[in-house]
């Protein structure tokens, strides 16, 4: 180090611009602080007025406490805040905002007037900034009880980080993702915003399920609410509730995840494994879940201080947490059944209904539909009779047997083969998924449900089927396994070789013995047989990873889950075979009592619905 170089003060205007690079990097950081403002005021009303991407004006409007006169130029000061007063408040934040850099750093690089008054107060005061020597001037002026903060030509003393900002529209649209990511945490809050005098998004506050489900339709799109499991369980202090999209309902990339602790939205990690685990064999290659999640735990156990943006968290049990959010999401798209997706969507009935007690991964499955194989002849317990006869045996709602309110029609349908699926009369006793009409060159099964005409990809469902099957007998009987006849060793950490201890009971249970050579040797004895294929030192050094930064590793059963997958595929019927009536029916009625029958082992489709609405539509129907 140059000697002649001494140690002093950044001068207040630099430190402040420097802080600035953190806080406010474009127009959305600016209105995420301004907004984090407002809702820790307590506002229920929010506008905000954009002009050109938020470069030229920002606005934000509310009808919160506002701020006492005397306190104004101490807002714009540096880690100035009224949110915390001691070191105890850090350990349990609940207000978005907390650090008090916010208002300081925005004025250091544009020009900023905050106008407030207080419900005591017979006046509002004004005071304005412009980002150079940062001495505030303070006037009365006119405004309602609340707060607007207004802040203009973003940057226009750094002019080389201005430079940085992207296309107005870009701008915008990042702008808009604060407001809504924040209208979704706020049901209670009225947002309006307007841009370039035009406006964009007018929410309304939401106090019940209907109005809270009209929001998320607003904000994440109709089709998402009418493809999402509504989700509500509690368990050991912490509370889970929101949507998750079905597995079918996709996207390409990451953009339509909301999750939140305690009303504060996060992108973690944990969070992430979490629910990627959840998703594990029902989503196709590449594609991302949709969700929006709220997860409400006690603040004391939750570092929210961890990240500039506070947009990272720290949990004190994260091991926990991770379990909590997999067993619940994993058990909420197991239970899904097809009367399930076929129910009116959540954006009409806007109900949160709860999905039941969460598993673990390795807990029970649910109930499988254990009718005929279709390699097998079907037993007589099967849940199906013929397939002119109502479900189950049920009676219609007329009051007559359904195979009875059949029986006229067929000698109409003999010459065909075919049995009609439903007839108005005995429409309360039809299966979700219907009765099969007709085998589509080998491959598709028409069916016909209350609703309409039925799809099914027959191999695709039955792989599904097979592939479920198999998990339940792995998880009843247990995985055996294998003892290698020379011991393959691995250099690890002791870090890791620690870990590998303390999991000792753990990798012997999924079939693996792992012996302690030294600080940082491990021998491995023993891998389940079903993975004698794999490279064992790869798969153990994978999941030693996972267990030092998730407290928990799915590596190994997703290994099992791909060869199970596959033995399922090859144990499955294959196209182009022709199936009678009730072989087909005994496949829908499987399906109808199979976790996840919805898609097969690769995330594709196992069935789709054409309501008549869209078979008219096709031909013109009523127009």
């Amino acid at each position: 180090m140059n000697s002649d170089v001494r140690i002093q003060l950044l001068s207040p205007r630099l430190a402040n611009q420097i802080a600035a690079g953190e806080v406010v990097e474009r127009p959305a950081s600016v209105i995420k602080e301004l907004l984090e403002n407002s809702l820790d005021s307590g506002a229920r009303r929010i506008e905000v007025d954009v002009e050109q991407g938020g470069v030229k004006l920002l606005r934000v409007r509310d009808d919160g406490s506002g701020i006492a006169a005397d306190d104004l130029p101490l807002a714009l000061a540096r880690h100035a805040t009224s949110k915390i007063r001691e070191l105890e408040d850090l350990e349990q934040v609940m207000s978005l905002g907390f650090r008090g850099e916010a208002l300081a750093s925005i004025s250091s690089v544009a020009r900023l007037t905050l106008t407030s008054r207080t419900a005591d107060a017979e006046q509002a005061w004004q005071v304005e900034t412009e980002g150079r020597d940062m001495q505030p001037r303070v006037q009365p002026a006119a405004h309602p009880v609340g707060t607007s903060v207004e802040v203009r030509d973003l940057f226009f003393n750094t002019p080389a980080r201005r430079k940085f900002l992207k296309a107005e529209k870009t701008e915008f649209d990042h702008l808009q993702e604060v407001i809504k990511r924040l209208a979704l945490a706020r049901f209670d809050v009225a947002f309006h915003l307007r841009h370039n005098g035009k406006t964009v998004l007018g929410l309304h506050e939401a106090n019940d399920d209907v109005s809270r489900a009209r929001r998320v339709a607003s904000v994440c799109g109709a089709a998402f609410l009418e493809q999402a499991l509504p989700v509500e369980i509690e368990r050991n202090g912490l509370r889970l509730w929101g949507w998750v999209g079905l597995p079918t309902f996709s996207r390409s990339s990451a953009d339509l995840q909301y999750f939140y602790v305690n009303g504060r939205t996060v992108r973690d990690k944990l969070v992430a494994h979490a629910v990627r685990q959840a998703y594990r064999d029902v989503l196709f290659n590449g594609r991302h879940p949709t969700f929006v999640l709220f997860l409400e735990i006690d603040p004391s156990v939750v570092d929210v201080n961890v990240h500039p943006t506070k947009h990272e968290v720290r949990f004190r049990d994260g091991r926990m947490v991770h379990d909590f959010l997999y067993g619940t999401l994993h058990r909420a798209l197991g239970d899904v059944r097809p009367e399930d997706q076929l129910a009116a969507p959540a954006a009409v009935t806007g109900m949160l209904a709860p999905t039941g007690q969460a598993a673990g991964e390795f807990g029970p499955q649910g109930e499988i539909g254990l009718a005929a194989s279709l390699l097998e002849p079907a037993p007589s317990e099967s849940v199906w009779r013929s397939p002119g006869a109502g479900y189950q045996g049920q009676r219609s709602q007329s009051g007559v047997p359904a195979a009875e309110a059949q029986g006229a029609y067929r000698e109409y349908f003999a010459p065909l083969n075919v049995v009609p699926a439903s007839l108005p009369e005995a429409q309360g006793d039809v299966p979700p998924l219907g009765y099969a009409i007709a085998q589509l060159k080998g491959v598709y099964i028409l069916a016909e449900n209350v609703k309409g005409l039925v799809l099914v990809d027959m191999h695709a469902a039955h792989e599904r089927i097979t592939y479920e099957r198999l998990k339940v007998a792995m998880a009843s009987e247990g995985l055996r396994g294998q003892p290698l006849l020379v011991p393959e060793s691995l250099a690890v950490s002791q870090r890791e070789a620690d870990c590998a201890e303390e999991h000792g009971a753990w990798f012997q249970r999924l079939g693996f013995e792992l012996q302690r050579l030294g600080p940082e040797s491990l021998a491995i004895r023993q891998i389940p047989a079903l993975l004698k294929q794999a490279e064992a030192n790869r798969l153990v050094a994978d999941v030693l990873t996972d267990l030092l930064e998730y407290g928990t590793s799915d590596r190994i059963q997703a290994h099992l889950n791909e060869l199970l997958g596959t033995m399922a595929c090859h144990g499955s019927v294959r196209a182009n075979r022709r199936l009678s009536l009730p072989e087909m029916n005994a496949l829908l009625r499987d399906m109808e009592h199979t976790e996840r029958s919805g898609q097969c082992n690769h995330g594709r489709p196992t069935w789709t619905q054409m309501g008549m609405d869209d078979l008219d539509k096709l031909f013109l129907r009523g127009r």
